[in-house]
């Protein structure tokens, strides 16, 4: 019996998460994170029976004991119920876990998930901000504990699965597919008039508010950039962004004999998640198989850097090292955070992200204390940039 910690458990990688453990008889979940929302928590807890229950806050913890009470379930059948970044750090690192599954938006799962990867726990990786913030401490660690991350996010799990057809030797570059977010036809000079809800209707994924964002200004598609840098030992010119809006080719590697290896399966984030928990086993999973009787197009044409530049910032970032991508992610959520709040425009957030990079400068970080210490440093910064810019949302 394998037993999952889930960072994460609310959110939809979570939930697709326990989908997936929900059809499995060898898995149990030992420990349940969260953030705020006690109500879908209260649920899981009353399926799954996780031995622990982690909320942010103690008013958050309040609220869910209020839900268990409420929910029916026997006081002695309650999880032990915990709050706040060292309760997150013990669960993910609790000797009874095998796999961590890392699903915590932003920097907040840092440290439990650096915590896991130390003790050599499993961890499935869907968490951008740990190898983006902080690559070189958790790849570090990962070889020194003797374990393995294995990626979720479709594209990188894609290529994951493409590299089990030869040897690092062999490869010539990397491939991650983008589907170009809703805006790949708007021409630039629309942008300062792109609205919030328009920013928010993806046309292929169901994701949380800041990565839809990221995926409209191909921000996303930098940061997987710099993360498949470290995951699989890359140089930022050894990766390239297609896109392809049909979504269905998620990655392709090609080998220095011109073979190309492309990973496709439908657009369902449970594949790679089974993949992950499964791995190196294949095993029927919870994904319909892909209808080759249907008809079908794909399209693959290059992005425009100069429309999108927050991507062509991101191959910049990697490309200096040390804390830049970290300040590039801080910067990134406090400018996303302004657009939502109708604050600064569409092309303002690579305005205040471009910015920050200026004047935060990059040094190695040699510990999560120090790349959290950047990470406050950016966003205080980011915030400055962003409360004076000149380009305020520019009503429809």
């Amino acid at each position: 019996m394998k037993n999952l910690t889930i960072l994460g458990s609310t959110g939809s990688i979570g939930c697709n998460t326990l989908d997936v453990v929900r059809r499995r008889q060898d898995c149990c979940v030992f420990a349940l994170v969260a953030g705020q929302n006690a109500a879908l928590l209260a649920e899981q807890i009353r399926e799954f029976r996780p031995r622990l229950a982690v909320v942010e806050t103690e008013q958050v913890r309040a609220n869910l004991t209020d839900r268990l009470r409420e929910s029916g379930l026997a006081r002695s059948e309650w999880p032990e119920l915990a709050f706040g970044p060292p309760a997150r750090v013990a669960a993910a690192s609790a000797p009874e876990v095998d796999f961590v599954m890392s699903a915590i938006v932003g920097v907040a799962g840092l440290e439990a998930t650096y915590a896991a990867v130390r003790l050599g726990k499993t961890v499935g990786l869907a968490n951008k901000e740990v190898l983006v913030a902080s690559g070189e401490l958790v790849t570090q660690a990962a070889r020194a504990s003797g374990t393995e991350l294995i990626p979720v996010d479709s594209e990188h799990n894609g290529v994951h699965q493409c590299l089990r057809a030869g040897k690092r030797s062999e490869v010539a570059r990397v491939i991650l597919t983008a589907s170009g977010g809703p805006f790949r036809e708007t021409a630039a000079a629309e942008f300062a008039r792109i609205t919030p809800a328009q920013a928010l209707n993806h046309p292929t994924w169901k994701m949380g508010k800041r990565i839809t964002i990221d995926s409209a200004t191909m921000m996303n598609k930098g940061f997987e950039v710099i993360e498949a840098c470290w995951l699989f030992g890359l140089a930022p010119s050894e990766i390239e962004v297609a896109i392809h809006p049909q979504s269905s080719v998620h990655a392709m590697v090609e080998y220095t004999d011109g073979s190309v290896v492309a990973q496709v399966s439908a657009t369902d984030m449970r594949m790679p998640i089974q993949y992950a928990l499964t791995y190196p086993a294949r095993e029927p999973g919870p994904v319909p198989r892909l209808d080759w009787g249907v008809e079908r197009h794909w399209d693959f044409f290059p992005p425009d850097l100069d429309k999108f530049r927050l991507l062509k910032l991101s191959y910049q970032a990697q490309e200096t090292g040390g804390s830049a991508t970290c300040t590039l992610n801080a910067a990134d959520e406090v400018a996303v955070s302004a657009f939502l709040d109708g604050r600064i425009s569409f092309p303002g957030i690579a305005e205040v992200v471009e910015e920050t990079l200026a004047k935060v400068p990059s040094r190695h970080a040699g510990s999560i204390a120090e790349v959290l210490a950047v990470d406050e440093e950016s966003r205080s910064v980011a915030r400055e940039v962003a409360a004076r810019t000149h380009h305020p949302l520019v009503k429809v």
